[in-house]
C-alpha cells in the first residue's frame, strides 16, 4: 500500500475510485469479494481508492473499523495503490475512528460530511481535533455549501490540516458555480478534486482548473474512466465528451434511484464482484429496478472492452 505523503501528482495520475464495500450474507466484510473489485480497478489503471459514501461508511460500527482498515491495508496489491478510508460523519464516531486510524500508515482519511447537527465553525474545530488525534491530514468533503465556507476551508488548508478537498456540490449547470469560483480563488486548485463522477468532470477541470475527479462508475469501466481523465489532461475535449456520454445510462440510473445503491447492485450485476447485502440504514432496491441497472452496467462493461 502506498503510504507516502499526498502530492498533486497523486491526484492527477489516477481517477479516484469510490467503490462499494462488499459484504457477506451476515454483513461481515468479504475479503474475497473486495479483493476481486480492487484487482479489477487496479487492472484498469486505477491507483487511488477512496472508501466513503459508496462504501456506506456512514453506517459502519466503530467496532468494525479496525478490521476494515486492516483489510484495506492487506488488499492493496502493490506499493503504488493509495487507499483512503473515511471517518465520521458524527464527531464522536470520527474521534473514536481517528484514534484507531493513528495506528495505521494511511497517509490521509476523509471526513464524511453532515449538515445536522453542525455549523461551519464547528466543522473547522472538528477537523483540527481529528487531525491532531489521527496524526494525519484529512480530506475535506464539501457536499453542500452550508457545510463549510470557502474561507473556512482555506483556513484549514493554510494551516496544513487538509491533504485535498473533494468538491461535490451538485449544480444544475456545473459551469455556473459561485461557491467553487470563490473556493479556487482562496485555495490552490491543485488541491481540489471534482467529486461528482464523470459527468461534471470536464467542466470542473477545464473551466475551474481543479485537479482530477472521483467516480463511482469507474468501478465498472476503470480503463474508460482513465481514458476520460487523459483526454481532459490532453485538452481533447471532444474525445472526453464522447467518453463521458458512455457513462450516462448508468449514471442516469444512479440519479434516478440512488447513487450508492445502484452502484452497489451494478458491480454485482456486471459480474465484477458480489457486493452482498446493503448495510442498514440503507436497504435493497426493489427487484423491478434491477434489470435496468444490469443492462446499463453490462453495456458499460462491454464498451470498456
Amino acid at each position: 500500500m502506498k503510504n507516502s505523503p499526498v502530492t498533486t501528482a497523486d491526484l492527477r495520475s489516477s481517477v479516484i475510485a469510490v467503490p462499494p464495500l462488499c459484504r457477506n450474507d451476515d454483513l461481515s466484510l468479504s475479503r474475497e469479494e473486495n479483493d476481486k473489485l480492487i484487482k479489477h480497478l487496479y487492472a484498469g489503471g486505477i491507483r487511488t481508492l477512496l472508501y466513503g459514501g459508496n462504501a456506506n461508511l456512514y453506517n459502519i460500527a466503530v467496532s468494525e473499523y479496525d478490521a476494515l482498515l486492516s483489510m484495506l491495508q492487506d488488499l492493496a496489491p502493490q506499493d503504488d495503490l493509495w487507499m483512503v478510508p473515511s471517518i465520521g460523519p458524527m464527531y464522536g464516531t470520527a474521534m473514536d475512528q481517528a484514534a484507531i486510524l493513528k495506528n495505521y500508515d494511511f497517509p490521509t482519511a476523509m471526513l464524511l460530511p453532515t449538515l445536522f447537527p453542525s455549523k461551519p465553525a464547528g466543522v473547522v474545530a472538528a477537523v483540527r481535533k481529528l487531525a491532531e488525534v489521527s496524526g494525519k491530514q484529512l480530506v475535506l468533503y464539501i457536499k453542500d455549501e452550508a457545510y463549510i465556507t470557502p474561507e473556512h476551508a482555506a483556513e484549514l488548508v493554510n494551516d496544513g490540516l487538509i491533504s485535498w478537498i473533494k468538491y461535490a456540490v451538485v449544480k444544475p449547470n456545473p459551469a455556473d458555480d459561485l461557491y467553487l469560483t470563490k473556493l479556487v480563488d482562496l485555495v490552490n486548485p491543485d488541491l481540489i478534486v471534482s467529486g461528482i463522477g464523470e459527468q461534471p468532470a470536464i467542466v470542473h477541470l477545464r473551466d475551474f482548473g481543479i485537479t482530477g475527479f472521483t467516480a463511482g462508475c469507474v468501478c465498472i469501466a476503470p480503463n474508460l474512466s482513465m481514458d476520460l481523465l487523459r483526454a481532459i489532461d490532453a485538452k481533447d475535449y471532444d474525445r472526453a465528451e464522447q467518453i463521458r456520454e458512455i457513462f450516462l445510462p448508468l449514471e442516469d440510473q444512479r440519479n434516478a434511484h440512488s447513487p450508492i445503491l445502484v452502484l452497489h447492485h451494478a458491480v454485482a450485476l456486471a459480474g465484477i464482484a458480489q457486493t452482498g447485502p446493503v448495510l442498514p440504514l440503507l436497504t435493497e432496491l426493489p427487484d423491478e429496478l434491477l434489470p435496468g441497472i444490469e443492462k446499463a452496467a453490462k453495456e458499460l462493461l462491454a464498451k470498456a472492452g
